[in-house]
């Protein structure tokens, strides 16, 4: 059975930090792309951060460098997602993804993709609330 299960989400003060999982399960992720997306209500998911299966290059949106690092765990089923520095603005709900594109693409597109070519993505989390107030 395929399951992507978050963890880590909360609420937090501006200037805080959080550290979201997601682990695995029923796929080998390390042979996916992975990524973070975060969504606001009435808004279409924007994707935050990704990281290439094979290189492991990342990419980040630009209000989050510098403060955001995308990871896979040392158990490869698992991937993380560290917050520091956090503003409200960075408040949503997060989701992370697991995606093996056919023709290869690279990381910075997986990430820029929005609306119906989301649906391509093969695996996604079942999202998790992060709140930061000010």
């Amino acid at each position: 059975q395929v399951q992507f299960v978050e963890s880590g989400g909360g609420l937090v003060q501006s200037g805080g930090s959080l550290n979201l999982s997601c682990v695995a399960s029923g796929f080998p992720l390390d042979y996916y792309n992975i990524g973070w997306f975060r969504q606001l209500p009435g808004q279409e998911r924007e994707g935050v951060s990704c990281e290439d299966a094979s290189d492991l290059t990342t990419y980040y949106r630009d209000s989050v460098k510098g403060r955001f690092t995308i990871t896979r765990g040392s158990a490869k089923n698992t991937m993380y997602l560290q917050m520091n520095n956090l503003k409200p603005e960075d408040t949503a709900v997060y989701y992370c993804t697991a995606y093996r594109p056919w023709p290869v693409i690279s990381v910075q597109a997986m990430c820029l993709r929005s609306g119906s070519a989301l649906n391509e993505y093969n695996y996604w989390g079942q999202g998790i609330q992060v709140t930061v107030s000010s």
